[in-house]
Formats: structure tokens, C-alpha cells, sequence
């Protein structure tokens, strides 16, 4: 994991970004000797988690509409 000084990281925040992105973390170290990591927060949600639809439909309707396709495959 790479390390900067926390005067290296004020000037080059945006490489330090580029860098948590490839590698993951980065650190930063202060003066008084406190050390930091900084890391890319990966979106924790599922790509199926979408928002649902109101169809105006009852869950019957839903099963019905259900066994009617199965009648005929």
C-alpha cells in the first residue's frame, strides 16, 4: 500500500484518488506520526435492487396470471 505525507496528499489529492481506485487504499501520514487509509467504498447494493412498480395487482391476480402461463407450456 502506498504512503504519502500528508503535505503530498493535500497537492495531490486527485492521483491519490486514481491510485485508492487501482490499488485499493492509499495512507497518509501526519506529522505527529497518526496514519490514515483512505479506500474506494464499493456500493454494497445488489444490482437487482430496484425499485418496485405498483401494477394495481393483488398477489391472486399475480398467481393467476401465473398458472395461466404454465397451462400451456
Amino acid at each position: 500500500m502506498k504512503e504519502y505525507t500528508y503535505s503530498e496528499a493535500r497537492q495531490r489529492l486527485a492521483d491519490l484518488l486514481d491510485l485508492a481506485q487501482i490499488e485499493g487504499a492509499v495512507r497518509i501520514r501526519r506529522r505527529d506520526g497518526s496514519v490514515f487509509v483512505v479506500s474506494r467504498l464499493l456500493d454494497s447494493r445488489s444490482p437487482l435492487d430496484v425499485p418496485g412498480v405498483d401494477l394495481g395487482m393483488t398477489a391472486d391476480d399475480i398467481v393467476d396470471l401465473i398458472r395461466e402461463g404454465r397451462r400451456f407450456t
